[in-house]
């Protein structure tokens, strides 16, 4: 098996070397400091992981029920800590899906699992989200695309880049569907938490005995750094399955991110932050509307959750660009501002816009010289 780079991740690669000025379309909310958490780090805490849970923190894994809303339908037990929701995704798409198998994706979508998909060898059945609709997952089209042969869905929600949030009786849906053929369903909810208009949605994981929740501390927190998210999940074996596969590669986690992540989750300290990530988020998104209604040379369905999200390029009013020339255009001089091209989640003629970051994106200043471009000027 191997593994081969998905667009995502070679546009970054080709564009480290710039330096940008200004980001439109930062994925995360603005990242504490560490000192902002010495406070309730005991300088005695030994960083020896001997006599701790495989499945990380007991205390970290309560804490991930508990900002789930799974109490009562979910045990620490059925909670791994991995490294990111990343690797929550990948041990359990590794652990379930074999050659031959089906596996069912979203497009717009993250693309890790068709990535993952390709390697193994497995059939993917890709659904398209319906744009004219708000960016709506078409469940007839998904429910003709499952079969006896599928053996794993791999949605998020909210959708990741649109920020299109799936309702309770949408996944209930889901869960019929899935259910049906016995099918795994596994949802990335990466950016739970920063619902723009509604609730926060349930988690599969507390709906289906087949349900897979996967989430991290990365996106409406700003700890990506600490490399620190989990995976939720009440089938013993999958969660076991999880471990033995996380064994033979990181491993353990690193103990310091976990007992951060477990301060950031806790009840007293989670809702404010949330609460300062999203007036920052709704602020920016209010900005980033304001200015696509502006600019006849774009188009998008306003995010409903999340910091991302999709706008159409209208070519013939930008010179003949899809998303890639755009946004290479757009870092390059004299703009030099970074946004990521829509061919990241197989949709070459859009460009991803985003509201993370904060101060440090200069999001203003990055859609001034956004403007100049759309508009064919030099600045």
């Amino acid at each position: 098996m191997k593994v081969k780079i998905h667009t995502l991740f070679q546009y970054l690669l080709d564009t480290t070397e710039a330096e940008p000025e200004a980001f439109i379309g930062f994925s995360l909310a603005p990242s504490p400091k560490l000192g902002d958490f010495l406070d309730a780090l005991d300088p005695d805490l030994s960083l020896d992981w001997n006599q701790k849970s495989f499945r990380g923190l007991p205390a970290l894994r309560e804490r991930v029920i508990e900002q789930a809303g799974l109490d009562g339908r979910c045990a620490a037990d059925d909670v791994l800590i991995t490294a990111g929701a990343a690797e929550a995704n990948y041990l359990a798409f590794m652990q379930l899906v074999q050659p031959g198998d089906e596996v069912v994706v979203e497009r717009p979508g993250w693309p890790q699992a068709e990535v993952l998909a390709q390697a193994v060898g497995a059939t993917v059945r890709v659904i398209d989200r319906d744009e004219s609709a708000g960016w709506a997952l078409p469940f007839d089209a998904l429910e003709a695309a499952v079969n006896d042969r599928t053996r794993l869905i791999f949605l998020t929600n909210p959708n990741n880049p649109t920020g299109r949030l799936m309702t309770e009786a949408e996944l209930y849906r889901l869960v019929h569907i899935a259910e049906r053929v016995g099918a795994w369903l596994l949802v990335d909810e990466v950016y739970a938490g920063l619902e723009w208009s509604g609730q926060r949605a349930p988690s599969i994981a507390g709906m289906y005995d087949r349900g897979i929740t996967t989430g991290s501390v990365s996106k409406a927190l700003g700890l990506q750094g600490l490399r620190t998210g989990w995976l939720i999940c009440r089938d013993a074996d999958l969660v076991w399955d999880a471990i033995i596969l996380r064994e033979n590669s990181s491993e353990i986690m690193n103990i310091m991110g976990e007992v951060m992540a477990e301060i950031a989750l806790r009840p007293d300290r989670l809702r404010p932050a949330l609460e300062a990530a999203r007036k920052v988020g709704r602020d920016n998104l209010e900005v980033l509307d304001n200015f696509v209604a502006a600019h006849p040379q774009i188009d998008w369905h306003r995010p409903e959750a999340g910091l991302i999200g999709l706008a159409r390029l209208d070519k013939d009013r930008v010179g003949g660009m899809d998303g890639d020339a755009f946004a290479r255009r757009l870092l390059a001089d004299p703009y030099r501002v970074f946004l990521l091209p829509g061919s990241s989640y197989g949709m070459p003629d859009h460009i991803r816009l985003g509201v993370g970051g904060g101060a440090e994106a200069r999001l203003d200043l990055g859609l001034e010289r956004m403007s100049a471009l759309l508009n064919g000027f030099d600045l």
